[in-house]
Parts: C-alpha cells; structure tokens; sequence
C-alpha cells in the first residue's frame, strides 16, 4: 500500500499529544486520507502502520468499540507508540444493522468496494425502508496496556440507492444518499464529507477529550 504521510509538526492539545508520533492502526487508503486531511493541519504527527510493517490486527468481535480497542492496542505493542485507531460500518434498518461491523467483508473475501456495495443492493431488493446510518468509534490509547483508552464516537443518517452517483469517497459512499444535501456523500468534496461525516463527528469529538 503507498504510505500516506502527514507533515512531522506538533501541537499542544493540554499536552496530550503534543510532539508525540501517534500510529494510525489502519491500511484503509481512505481512512488514511480522512484523518490526515484532519488532523494534518493541526500539526500532529499522524503515521500510517504501514511505514512500521504493522500487519492487520483480528477483529473478532461483534461490536464497534471492541474491535477499535483490539486494533489500537495491536498497534500500539508493535510500534511502542500511542495509537488511534477506528471502526466503522454501515448500518441497515431493514437488515436488522447488517452489515454493521462486517460492512469491510460483506461480499466476503478479498475485500472489493464494488462487491460489498452490489451485495448490499440484492439485499435490500424489496425492501421499501432504505434508511441507513454510518457509524464510528474511535480509539486513542497512550499505550498497549493503557487502563484509560479515550473513545469518541459519530452517526451519520441516509439512505441506500440503487445506483451509484459521485466519485469522490470509498466504501459505501456512492450508495449512501443524504436527503438533505440532495446528494450521495461521493459527491461531496473531501472538506464537506469531513465536516459532515461520522468520522469527522467522532474526531472532532475525540479532540475535545483530549483537549
């Protein structure tokens, strides 16, 4: 994967994080680019897992916040840094929140955007109720053993169409339609899905933690 990196600056939130190299626990190229296009600007020190050869942690549970706790602790013990990592998915009210923490695998393996999104779509053939919500939680831990994780979490509401429109985003974006824009998140830029997202809501909520 072609290493995203963020300018190595510093910046002083109460001391938390200041000066700190902090590992982002993600291989995800769009995640990576959502964090940085964040939290570069504010000067931290943001490094993908990649450049410390950091392989992919387990994610076997069924819930968001167990899955991030297990992903940044695995980060943390193998790079011995403080690490963020996330969790997140799409949920579906008429498929009882599939497919929720598998949103990543939902077609099954390799992992494939294109495959996730026509599964998701022959699933809700007949379904009248297209509503969905992205969702995310973050984990920040100090690390490996930290007894006091900092956790943040965002909810983004919409509803699935059948055909894609936009080209910006990845995952689910070109599926997920916000009535109130008249848009699907693809097609909004990179600072509108930020201010907006599930993401950017968890991060700016885990800023202010740490603030």
């Amino acid at each position: 994967m072609t290493s995203v990196t963020a300018p190595a600056m510093s910046v002083e939130i109460n001391g938390k994080i200041s000066g700190k190299k902090i590992v982002l626990a993600s291989n995800n190229q769009g995640k990576l680019k959502e964090f940085f296009h964040v939290l570069s600007p504010l000067g931290i020190s943001l490094h993908a897992q990649s450049e410390f050869a950091v392989p992919e942690a387990e994610e076997p549970y069924f819930t968001f916040v167990e899955n991030a706790l297990t992903k940044a602790r695995h980060a943390a013990r193998m790079t011995g840094l403080p690490a963020l990592a996330d969790d997140s998915g799409i949920c579906v009210n008429a498929l009882q929140g599939a497919p929720g923490v598998f949103s990543a695998r939902f077609a099954g393996e390799p992992k494939s955007d294109a495959r996730n999104n026509q599964h998701l779509i022959q699933q809700l053939a007949g379904f009248a109720d297209k509503s969905a919500y992205y969702y995310c939680i973050l984990v920040y831990v100090r690390s490996e053993h930290d007894p006091q994780p900092v956790i943040a979490d965002g909810l983004w509401h919409g509803e699935i169409i059948d055909q894609p429109k936009g080209e910006h985003g990845f995952g689910y974006d070109p599926h997920f339609w916000i009535p109130s824009l008249n848009k699907s998140v693809a097609e909004l830029t990179p600072s509108e899905k930020s201010q907006l997202s599930h993401r950017g809501q968890a991060l700016r909520t885990l800023l202010e933690k740490l603030a």
